[in-house]
């Protein structure tokens, strides 16, 4: 990008970003419009003291007389009370603009965030996500707010001040505002490097929140694996790359105090030495010198403490880009106009030579697949680790959309319909299912959320964790912890199929619902499996091929493909059929386990 260019963009970047916060600004107007008010007044206020100083000196001072400026100390004190309560009630009322706003922008990042597609989530880490997302809301409004109140204050003070120099000499302020306008010279040589190292910086920061959630996550692991000394080593390194991006940006901004320092001291300088002659002269009154040498002073003592504020102005420009960033990205999956209500399953569903790969760099994981699953039917889908099975499943909800090809139901393309109806008519039962921080009723209900009591214990009743639930003091009330911390994983299983069961859709996924189980647990949630399939059409995915054999029909699928379709005795009788193949594997595989068993028992 060119140098012009870039100036004219970093000119208008100020701009930029209150604008786009206006909206946001605007249901508080009128306290926000008051606090700039009081802003405005009490930067005023600043030149008091030094407009006072003059009548004050000529009376006092020089011609001693004390009588005829009895009144001017207690008119300092008054003007300098008032503008304290001033101060007081534009900074309650810019914090609680700033607050309100933290807070409408935090609500609509987060429903941007439930907006977003599950490649979004693939392609974010959790610290990126909480970073940008909570952390930068805080620093944007209530940070630019903020600044905003400064800078009004200043502007106010400083035109004020700024009249007491004209007003005292002409001359003088020529000299003095033109010192000040060297002085924003150097702002403008370090712009672009302090907003880049800011970037850096809060990426860096977002990666700390992230070894932050996974020593949560994974403490378990880490613990049984010993990988303290890791994961403490991570985080070192990452905290040393967010002290070098530290002091690589006070290197860049803190010379500007001295520098600051320096100019401030010439333009006090050169203002006292034309002053003086001024004073020898006649042409102005030790009053309109002493007046004039505070205002100056006054003046300049902001711009000594600009490198800080400067780079703090700059990590809120940055934060409040970055929202904003967020705030214009279009999901990728949207509905289409119009989209239609899936109102249950009344016929087949298709998948018509769909072809899918999560990423456009790498080959497909699904290819010219097709299927046909025929209502009220159970197929499980089975094949090696990474044949697409799980793909095809998460396809069928949308979480992603096909590349190519089509998924129909009751021979509609599933994206014609509206996402909410489609996923009001799948009800899954993960691997691994997430369970929130809350009671068992909670999370039973995420089903159906209008449901009764009675309808929860019936749900947990066909889930087989009926006698569970009544044996705990809370009952209902029971909290699992975060991620259901505190149940077995049979529990978390059955507790997922009753939220499934009470959700009473038309089309069940089961992806390997059973595989992190034991036997005793397996054969628990299994029967729970079997009343929540009944009159369903049903996708399993199964890594036990023995607990698939009473599917209708059960598809092979490899390398995105599928290879075989059949039930069991049709498949097995396939020679040298892979479905055979794999099922005499586990097979032989399995009966030394039983022997063993059978041993032990």
């Amino acid at each position: 990008m060119p140098s012009k260019l870039r100036r004219k963009i970093g000119g208008t970047r100020l701009r930029r970003c209150y604008f786009r916060l206006l909206p946001h600004i605007r249901p508080y107007a009128l306290r926000a419009i008051l606090a700039i008010g009081l802003c405005l007044v009490a930067g005023a206020m600043d030149a008091v003291i030094a407009w006072s100083l003059k009548p004050y000196t000529d009376l006092v001072m020089v011609e001693k007389s004390l009588h005829a400026a009895w009144y001017i100390p207690f008119l300092i004190v008054t003007f300098a009370a008032v503008q304290g309560i001033l101060n007081y009630f534009a900074s309650y009322l810019n914090a609680w603009v700033g607050e309100k706003v933290t807070t409408d922008l935090k609500f609509r990042l987060y429903r941007k965030l439930l907006s977003f597609e599950a490649e979004y989530f693939d392609r974010n880490k959790s610290g990126d996500i909480v970073f940008r997302f909570n952390t930068d809301a805080e620093l944007a409004s209530t940070g630019l707010l903020a600044k905003l109140k400064v800078v009004v204050s200043r502007i106010s003070s400083s035109a004020a001040l700024i009249t007491v120099l004209i007003v005292n000499s002409w001359q003088m302020a020529i000299i003095a505002i033109t010192v000040l306008g060297l002085s924003f010279i150097p702002i403008a040589k370090i712009r672009q490097k302090v907003q880049k190292t800011i970037d850096q910086a809060a990426l860096t920061s977002s990666k700390i929140i992230t070894v932050y959630n996974e020593s949560y996550a994974g403490n378990r692991t880490i613990s049984s694996y010993n990988l303290a000394a890791m994961q403490e080593k991570k985080l070192q390194t990452i905290l040393l790359d967010l002290f070098r991006r530290g002091v690589k940006l006070t290197q860049h901004t803190s010379w500007l105090s001295p520098i600051m320092h320096v100019i401030v001291s010439i333009g006090i300088g050169l203002t006292i030495a034309y002053g003086s002659n001024l004073i020898v002269t006649g042409q102005i009154t030790s009053g309109n010198f002493v007046s004039f040498i505070v205002a100056v002073v006054a003046l300049y003592n902001p711009i000594k403490n600009l490198g800080n504020n400067f780079r703090e102005f700059q990590t809120t420009l940055s934060a409040v880009e970055r929202i904003f960033e967020i705030l214009d990205r279009d999901p990728k999956m949207k509905e289409q106009p119009g989209a239609r209500m899936l109102k249950g399953l009344r016929s087949d569903i298709a998948f018509e030579n769909v072809t899918f790969g999560y990423r456009a760099d790498m080959p497909p994981v699904l290819k010219n697949f097709s299927l046909r699953v025929k209502r009220g039917e159970t197929i499980a889908l089975v094949g090696s680790s990474g044949g697409g099975k799980t793909t095809v499943v998460s396809l069928l909800p949308r979480f992603y959309d096909v590349v190519a090809g089509a998924i129909k139901i009751n021979g509609k393309d599933i994206r014609t319909y509206t996402f909410e109806s489609l996923r009001d008519n799948i009800a899954i039962v993960f691997q691994d299912n997430f369970l929130f921080s809350g009671t068992i009723r909670e999370n039973v209900v995420v089903g159906k959320h209008d449901a009764t009591d009675k309808e929860v214990m019936i749900a947990l009743e066909m889930a087989y964790l009926n006698e569970f639930v009544s044996a705990t003091k809370d009952g209902l009330d029971t909290h699992v912890g975060e991620r259901g911390i505190c149940l077995s994983g049979g529990q978390k299983q059955r507790i997922a199929i009753a939220r499934a069961f009470i959700k009473d859709a038309p089309i069940i996924i089961l992806d390997e619902a059973t595989s992190a189980l034991d036997n005793e647990s397996e054969a628990i949630v299994q029967k729970a499996m079997d009343n929540l399939m009944a009159d369903k059409t049903v996708f399993v995915i199964a890594h036990r091929l023995s607990s698939i054999k009473n599917a209708d029909r059960i598809a092979f699928i490899g390398n995105g493909e599928l290879l075989e379709l059949g039930n069991h005795d049709e498949l097995m009788s396939i020679e040298h059929g892979q479905y055979r193949s794999l099922y005499n594997i586990q097979f032989s595989a399995e009966k030394p386990q039983k022997r063993v068993d059978n041993y032990m028992d």
